[in-house]
């Protein structure tokens, strides 16, 4: 089937050649959407996936590379706009996925001085300078060519018209439009059209015909690299990204890193995806560069990417797959939330077959039916959700929310003002007890080990557990029977016996999360532990002596008092109290003037403490913990790779502590109290 040729190598025979022809087709047509339309129709990992599969063939049968992707970059300029030729073509990067592709680059390397920079996903532009005066915009386009969009640029205040400092008389600043996230959910709040996410929105409002619209819309950019020069006064790319700040671009130095090993590229790779959701913009990987330009200028570039840098891609964090089905979930609180029954794709690492659609409303807005393609979003440890519809299908099926409890056939109410639909039959609908009782077990609450959910849904369709009370006497009571069923013994009993009875001495702060008053989180119930001190005076508080608490508002003190004069919720409650022993611990708060009654937020990530460590230090001092920066924040430590919470502290004039300084106030208090 095959030949060898000394001049090609192997010759494709017509499987690969069909195989080729197919994947260049579509990835032209994802190019034109992608690039063109600001519409994307497939994900990143199936285009991903699709481009590693072609280059791979285009490797192994040079003859198919002559006219294929691998001289691909971008899409055609659209016929909307005038296009120029790039001076210097501006190319795309080369993606790797892992360590050993990083590996195999780095060890081809001549140089381990190696500069890295966020990935920011938005859209590249080409800002050309003569006599430090801006004279010209484009975009990539094809690599060779670029569409021109000198007047929508001029409409972003981080693109200078005019460079300041030590600067050549000819520079193509080349960079990154992007839109903020905070900017662009302003954005999908207030516009007729809907983007899916920032990247479109970015690319969307930069490729208008009318520059009016781009500078009505909120963008930002980055320089990051250069094309057309004069002459070079820098020798390395950290020392170009000093003189692009003083040009007055702004870049991504905050979070770059020089390092010189494949192991110090996969720490930063990893401190960068925990930490990825508190940079305030998009970013799908890091880009890997050699730090010296002579050697970036000896290493050259390949048809359509530069040799001395590669793209280390992220999982990616969204896909596009079929809505087969919307099923619905009743919470402990008897809310219904329906849930979307997908297609499986793998997005991030992970396999995602459901996703949250929230409540009705959102049904409707999103205009989402069985049977249409959505984009589904996951970002870190958030649900998966549906963030928009990517195709509509002609035979799709609208969704109707039902009017019956589809547990327990309980009326199903939606209250004035409110957006969430609600099954009112709380006392016996066994979806509401069984939530309410996987909550009070949770890690945060009585911490119980062998009472999960599946656990907890057998014992209450048996009738063994009604409310919170009946664990207690759980084991004494079925101890024979749960023994004997499947996936319990002697040794399971004994465990779950164990934790129930460990659980039975716990602080008041627990107790109150565990019981489920509706607005009341962890953070909430420490605050009222501490005010109240037990559980009598909590339950005797008026709703004028709670909002005088700072951090509780009118609508949590209405829950609180309300959840208190509930017969059944206190009747449940009095059951509770006769098996337990409350014991409170955060009375006990060394008095000092530094943290007594501050508001504090963390950031960062601490060498010495956890996260949980270091706020239950600060609680102990009498500090707040915050979970956001605010004109109301007292203190800001910020740990390593501090995000946009450092910034937004910088921005307030909050006062800013490092690690160190945590410890020695910390060392000063203690001290102090020994005295």
């Amino acid at each position: 089937m095959f030949f060898y040729n000394q001049n090609m190598g192997k010759t494709a025979d017509l499987f690969i050649r069909a195989e080729h022809a197919d994947l260049l087709k579509k990835l032209n047509a994802w190019d034109i959407a992608y690039h063109q339309n600001d519409a994307p129709i497939v994900d990143d990992a199936t285009y991903d996936e699709a481009k590693s599969r072609i280059l791979e063939i285009e490797a192994e049968y040079p003859e198919l590379a002559v006219n294929g992707f691998s001289t691909h970059v971008g899409a055609a300029v659209s016929t909307k706009f005038k296009s120029y030729p790039h001076t210097v073509p501006m190319l795309s990067i080369s993606d790797v996925f892992n360590e050993n592709e990083v590996a195999d680059w780095f060890n081809k390397l001549e140089s381990s001085d190696l500069f890295v920079e966020l990935k920011v996903d938005g859209l590249s532009f080409a800002a050309r300078y003569e006599n430090g005066v801006f004279v010209r915009g484009l975009t990539r386009g094809s690599g060779i060519a670029g569409e021109d969009i000198t007047a929508n640029l001029m409409t972003i205040p981080d693109i200078p018209k005019k460079l300041s400092g030590d600067f050549p008389d000819v520079i193509e600043v080349r960079g990154e439009v992007y839109m903020a996230r905070a900017d662009f959910f302003a954005l999908n709040e207030t516009s007729d059209k809907k983007f899916a996410n920032p990247r479109n929105a970015a690319a969307g409002s930069l490729r208008q015909l009318n520059p009016a619209i781009t500078a009505s819309r909120k963008l930002s950019a980055f320089g990051y690299t250069y094309g057309d020069l004069s002459e070079r006064t820098w020798k390395t790319q950290s020392e170009y990204f000093e003189k692009l700040e003083s040009w007055g671009f702004k870049t991504t130095a905050n979070w770059a890193r020089k390092v010189n090993s494949v192991s110090q590229i996969q720490d930063f790779y990893n401190e960068v995806m925990l930490h990825r959701d508190e940079i305030p913009f998009d970013i799908d990987g890091l880009v890997i560069k050699v730090n010296s330009v002579d050697i970036q200028e000896k290493m050259g570039s390949r048809a359509n990417s530069p040799r001395w840098e590669i793209a280390y891609k992220f999982p990616a964090a969204r896909g596009i797959t079929k809505l087969n089905g919307i099923t619905i979930q009743v919470g402990r609180t008897g809310v219904l939330t329906p849930v979307a029954e997908l297609e499986p794709i793998n997005i991030g690492g992970v396999l995602v077959s459901r996703a949250t659609l929230h409540n009705a409303d959102e049904i409707a807005r999103l205009g989402v039916r069985v049977g249409d393609k959505v984009i589904v979003q996951r970002a870190g440890d958030v649900i998966p959700q549906i963030v928009q519809v990517a195709e509509q299908e002609p035979n799709a099926i609208p969704f109707v929310f039902p009017d019956i409890c589809p547990v327990c056939g309980g009326a199903v109410v939606q209250e004035s003002g409110a957006v969430a639909r609600r099954c009112i039959n709380s006392l016996s609908c066994p979806a509401q007890i069984c939530g309410e009782l996987e909550h009070f077990v949770s890690r945060h609450a009585f911490d119980i080990d062998g009472l999960g959910e599946k656990q907890i849904e057998l014992f209450v369709s048996n009738g063994w557990l009604k409310e919170a009370a009946d664990i207690f006497t759980l084991v004494d009571k079925y101890g024979d029977q749960i023994r004997d069923m499947d996936g319990f013994g002697y040794k399971s009993l004994s465990n779950l016996k164990t934790a129930i009875d460990n659980a039975k001495n716990i602080d008041l702060y627990r107790v109150i999360y565990a019981i489920g008053i509706p607005e009341v989180g962890e953070v909430t119930a420490k605050i009222l532990a501490r005010e109240f001190k037990s559980m009598d005076a909590l339950r005797g508080a008026k709703e004028s002596d709670l909002i005088k608490i700072d951090g509780i508002g009118n609508i949590m003190a209405h829950e609180i008092v309300s959840f208190f004069d509930d017969f059944h919720a206190m009747s449940a409650l009095d059951n509770l109290l006769k098996h337990i022993n409350i014991k409170n611990p955060e009375n006990i708060v060394i008095q000092n003037d530094i943290f007594n009654g501050k508001k504090v937020v963390l950031t960062g990530t601490l060498t010495k403490y956890t996260r949980d460590e270091a706020k239950a230090i600060l609680e102990q001092l009498g500090a707040k913990p915050q979970g956001s920066v605010s004109v109301k924040t007292d203190i800001v430590i910020a740990g390593e790779n501090a995000g946009s919470k450092l910034t937004d502290a910088q921005k307030f004039g909050v006062q800013i502590w490092t690690e160190q300084d945590f410890e020695n106030a910390v060392g000063q208090i203690t001290k102090s109290a020994n005295q």
